[in-house]
């Protein structure tokens, strides 16, 4: 089951996009079990495949700490078929690479984050046309000035793209805004890989931003140049499988919440 799980889950939460390449070049495997059910393990809750634990590579129990997240993995392992397309177990895949990846590593991975708050997405802005400046400043904006209300991280906005430093003040008030739980942690490193934004991130885990608000300010320019210039299919389905990441982090902060 481990070699199963290995192809399934990926290795880390950090490229999910990374993980969704692998396993779609890994041939896939018939589907070898009659059910699966949630079980109390480690303290959380885990998926039982026939009454078994599925575990990680390195042996270690997928223990998560919501029912709501061990209902989600449960109904993914369900919805398999014939065989099983690990592209479609985004909450497998995460909480997988949590119990292996980030539970020992949280202060990496939030440094991780906190890197993107020195070239964030929404510190950089376009100087024309008038509708795109008026659109990146109607999504972006609200974020930028609930940093600096909220956090006290005044950053520095830039128009082009020419790098600007940003005061060394402003990214510690917003990396020590970053939670310290894994699987939060975890989310929002998702978040912001798949946005190109910390800032972003923080203010969906802190109230401040809704998904869908999250998602559109991430995607302002892209959705521009799409109306002038017409949907690529390729582009487009890029995009939402991205945003299927997207929506299983967004899943595991609300469930986390629920349970806090």
């Amino acid at each position: 089951m481990r070699e199963l799980f290995d192809e399934v889950a990926g290795q880390s939460p950090l490229d999910p996009q990374e993980a969704v390449r692998r396993t779609t070049r890994a041939p896939k495997r018939k589907r070898f079990y009659a059910k699966a059910d949630v079980m109390e393990a480690d303290g959380g809750f885990a998926v039982a495949l026939d009454g078994k634990p599925i575990k990680t590579p390195s042996g270690r129990i997928v223990a998560v700490p919501s029912r709501a997240i061990a209902d989600a993995m449960a109904a993914e392992w369900e919805a398999q078929q014939e065989h099983i397309d690990p592209t479609t177990m985004q909450m497998t895949r995460f909480a997988n690479s949590v119990v292996d990846a980030v539970i020992d590593r949280v202060t990496l991975v939030r440094d991780d984050i906190a890197k993107y708050l020195s070239s964030d997405l929404l510190f950089y802005r376009a100087g024309y046309p008038e509708v795109l400046v008026a659109r990146e400043a109607q999504h972006w904006d609200p974020v930028v000035f609930w940093a600096a209300d909220e956090l006290g991280a005044h950053f520095i906005l830039a128009q082009g793209i020419m790098h600007v430093s940003q005061p060394d003040t402003a990214i510690a008030a917003a990396h020590e805004a970053l939670p310290h739980d894994p699987w939060s942690v975890a989310a929002l490193h998702v978040v912001t890989t798949l946005t190109g934004s910390a800032l972003l991130a923080l203010a969906l885990h802190q109230g401040a931003r809704e998904a869908e608000q999250v998602w559109a300010a991430a995607h302002v320019d892209e959705d521009f140049n799409t109306e002038q210039w017409g949907a690529d299919e390729e582009v487009v389905a890029r995009k939402a499988a991205r945003k299927r990441d997207f929506d299983a982090a967004v899943a595991i902060l609300r469930a986390l919440a629920a349970v806090g």
